[in-house]
């Protein structure tokens, strides 16, 4: 016996049963309630208050765009960018026990090769 015959000779059964009947809610309640995992398990007033609170990266009002909050002041006035003590912005800054170590000519012939040169 053949196994594509036998294979296009059977039914497809599906492996998930469904429990009763189909049926469509007949009405959803779509209003806006809370997230149970909410603080205050309350709506705020309205999306413009919302907003008006809320921040990410700075205040997300159109209240500081507005007043003049953004670039109002220059970069400088904000500080320096210096690194503080114990930190560092680039590797090469560290000490030299952190620094990438050169690849060998063994080690780039390796990666050239896809390995081929180490078992030859």
């Amino acid at each position: 016996m053949h196994a594509t015959v036998a294979l296009r000779n059977a039914v497809r059964t599906p492996l998930i049963r469904f429990i009763g009947r189909r049926s469509v809610p007949k009405s959803i309640d779509h209003s806006p309630r809370p997230h149970p995992a909410s603080p205050t398990g309350v709506l705020p007033d309205s999306f413009a208050a919302y907003r008006a609170k809320a921040q990410q990266h700075g205040p997300l009002g159109r209240a500081s765009f507005t007043k003049g909050f953004v670039g109002s002041s220059p970069g400088a006035a904000l500080g320096s960018v210096a690194p503080k003590e114990g930190q560092f912005f680039d590797r090469t800054e560290l000490p030299q026990r952190f620094h990438r170590l050169p690849w060998s000519d063994a080690e780039i012939e390796a990666i050239e090769t896809g390995g081929a040169s180490m078992c030859a």
